[in-house]
């Protein structure tokens, strides 16, 4: 499915239409028609909040497809053109569609006469050398050769990962060992390169590693989520190299080989301990790399960077990427998902539906066809901790909620200290302090029955029984008036003035 938000968004960043087309996986047509229709509709980016992915593919779909017959381009002609100094294959392709809508006749699309003059010169055994411009393209890959940490417990040895990220233009590189290649030191590999650099380049050229590149076929290209979401806080695109095409990403699979000798090898017999202790030491050789001089040109990486490429990259967003894993959930009856043992609540409509979910170390966010409409603060610590938002519940539930703990003692209070000491018990007892709302609610509404002082008497007695008196035990007290009754051990007042009666009383007179 084409993704016209990325289109949009890609656009304007500046970036070339051709590489929009091949970042979002689709032809330079569709990239074209989108950014027509934008202007028609008067949209720019950002796109405001109602237009949702579904609302842009029912704007942009096309409606109908071209019809007729191409013209084939005469690319003899295009190849002894391209020879020519200053001629690009933009500029034959306006001159070739000139010619098209002379005779009538219809001519490909940009994208079409590129590949199809592509496929040509590879049977002519044509190349043609690509002019990197400084700040524009950014490769980034992991190193085949590994270094070594060593447990200073066990003496274990342990492999660390070397991630290399070289600027096209000045060939300036940043290196960095991980314990791993999954996807969180893939990531923050890139915010690390990015703060190191001090700025953005415009396109990023990746290999095709799960963390990164999902898919990458002729006609798609599917982006893991996760990279997607950080190519786009840091205003990049992401142009993955082809399957086995290591020519697509040449300078950094050349400062690999640099690298592996200038680092991997000098480092050789040295002994780390700590990956800490492993990135000082390539920081160190990295330097030395950046100073030293070209062979065939004047200055060297670090002086090219500095005055010609630095200057041109991209502004550094004002936050770093925070990494984010991706789950989909699906809402319960009680309007909340379950993410970690933890529970959150989303508008009661959506009760059943699946949900994308988004977390980071401190939020929780959901989102329902790209449009986001939940989040909250995510909750750490014990397990089962409710995060519920009013306005995501039904009117009846809501009503409900308006009470909590303190409103309760509030109201025990005015009764006397037994019932403060019954409610506090009722929300002691439970695991979690709501599921105890409803038994209070409940002694509460023994108080439209009974008199306070009733209820104050039931729960002194209560508290004679247990420590913990449960809402069913005053309940059964008032009901069979256990309240009213004198207490166990109490002096009834009148026995201090009972009657005795004596032996005349029985008729003997006190007489044996």
């Amino acid at each position: 499915m084409t993704s016209y938000r990325e289109i949009l968004r890609l656009h304007s960043q500046g970036i070339s239409q051709r590489s929009i087309a091949a970042s979002c996986g689709c032809g330079k047509g569709t990239v074209q028609r989108t950014v027509e229709h934008a202007k028609k509709h008067n949209l720019v980016w950002p796109l405001p909040p109602e237009m949702t992915d579904e609302r842009l593919r029912v704007l942009f779909s096309p409606s109908s497809k071209d019809s007729g017959y191409y013209k084939g381009p005469d690319f003899e002609w295009v190849h002894r053109e391209m020879a020519k100094s200053g001629v690009t294959l933009s500029l034959l392709w306006n001159e070739y569609c000139a010619q098209c809508r002379q005779s009538g006749e219809i001519p490909y699309m940009y994208s079409a006469f590129c590949d199809r003059y592509r496929e040509y010169s590879v049977h002519t055994k044509a190349t043609m050398h690509l002019e990197r411009r400084p700040g524009e393209q950014l490769e980034v890959d992991w190193a085949g050769a590994t270094m070594e940490i060593a447990d200073n417990m066990t003496g274990e040895i342990i492999p660390a990962y070397i991630f290399v990220a070289t600027l096209s233009y000045s060939g300036y590189a940043y290196v960095e060992a991980f314990p791993s290649r999954n996807q969180e030191n893939w990531i923050a590999a890139h915010v690390n390169a990015y703060r190191f650099f001090g700025g953005v380049t415009r396109i990023l050229v990746p290999d095709n590693l799960k963390t990164g590149v999902l898919k990458n076929t002729k006609s798609e290209v599917v982006l893991n989520r996760t990279y997607q979401e950080m190519a786009e806080h840091y205003g990049t695109a992401v142009l993955p190299a082809r399957v086995r095409k290591p020519r697509d990403k040449p300078f950094v699979e050349g400062a690999v080989g640099v690298i592996s000798t200038w680092i991997i090898a000098a480092l050789r017999n040295w002994k780390f301990f700590t990956l800490q202790e492993l990135n000082e030491a390539i920081r160190g050789r990295l330097e030395e790399f950046h100073k030293k001089a070209f062979q065939k040109k004047a200055g060297c990486r670090l002086s090219v960077f500095l005055e010609e490429e630095q200057p041109l990259l991209l502004p550094l967003p004002f936050r770093e990427f925070e990494l984010a894993q991706w789950k989909i959930c699906t809402v319960a009856y009680n309007y909340h998902i379950s993410v970690d043992k933890m529970f959150y609540s989303i508008p009661y409509d959506y009760i059943k539906r699946k949900v994308d979910v988004r977390l980071t170390r401190t939020m929780v966010e959901v989102f329902l066809d790209g449009e986001r409409i939940a989040s909250h603060i995510r909750r750490h610590g014990y397990p089962g901790q409710y995060s519920t938002l009013p306005e995501h519940m039904p009117e009846n539930h809501r009503k409900y909620t308006q009470w909590n703990a303190e409103r309760f003692l509030s109201w025990a209070r005015s009764i006397g200290d037994n019932t403060v000491t019954v409610v506090k018990a009722i929300l002691a007892s439970r695991k979690i302090e709501q599921q105890g709302y409803r038994a209070c609610m409940a002694l509460l509404r023994l108080n439209d029955k009974y008199p306070a002082s009733r209820l104050e008497s039931a729960c002194k007695r209560a508290l004679t029984y247990t420590l913990s008196p449960s809402f069913k035990s005053i309940q059964t007290i008032l009901a069979t008036g256990q309240d009213e009754l004198p207490e166990e051990g109490s002096t009834d007042p009148s026995a201090e003035f009972a009657f005795t009666r004596g032996p005349d009383y029985y008729g003997d007179g006190g007489e044996r």
